[in-house]
């Protein structure tokens, strides 16, 4: 397992615990694989906020709501195909009940939380993991999303009617409203199936 803290090391929050007696040794993600990760977190990322950006100047805040809804998934497909893995968005508090984080993206989402909570720079943290169920390995990454200032028009602490009544409208479950601008908003999330040639 690997966590980076490229600002501060010393804050580093990942334990490797060391395998018993004849237990399997655990599996380093490779470079190789969180370059790839980083590579698809940033296509995705790109693609998605230069979709919403056209959106909001060409219809305002609630026609990227629509693309968050229609397009957003559509994306995720697009590079996670280009990409040869699966990448998405997740977060504490999502709108998209889809995007709701399992048991091991809640984890890296709290430490990271508590890590800038700490201090550390947000763009300094990442973390990558080789993950064992039975016979199956699977690569895991994730790295935070805070909140800047497009998102501030639909994920912000001040939200205009009309917009919190179209996401209302898609999401009657939003619980993703009220981000202070430069909080972590949620993650980007990678995950990988990986041969047991490289165990």
């Amino acid at each position: 397992m690997r966590f980076s803290l490229l600002k501060n090391a010393a804050l580093a929050f990942a334990i490797v615990a060391l395998p018993a007696c004849g237990a399997e040794k655990p599996v380093e993600p490779s470079d190789a694989d969180i370059t790839a990760a980083r590579e698809a977190a940033a296509a995705l990322g790109g693609t998605l906020k230069a979709r919403l950006l056209a959106a909001i100047a060409e219809g305002g805040p609630i026609s990227a709501i629509t693309v968050c809804s229609e397009e957003a998934p559509e994306i995720s497909l697009a590079v996670s195909t280009d990409k040869a893995v699966s990448v998405g968005r997740t977060a504490l508090r999502v709108r998209n009940p889809d995007n709701a984080p399992d048991e091991w993206e809640r984890r890296q989402l709290e430490k990271f939380a508590a890590a800038i909570e700490d201090g550390v720079d947000p763009a300094s943290i990442e973390y990558a993991e080789v993950v064992t169920s039975g016979e199956t390995k699977t690569f895991r990454w994730m790295k935070p999303i805070m909140m800047d200032g497009p998102c501030q028009l639909c994920h912000g602490e001040e939200i205009a009617d009309d917009v919190r009544a179209a996401i209302l409208a898609f999401y009657p479950e939003d619980a993703a409203t009220g981000f202070k601008f430069g909080e972590m908003r949620g993650a980007f999330t990678v995950e990988k199936p990986i041969s047991d040639t490289r165990s």
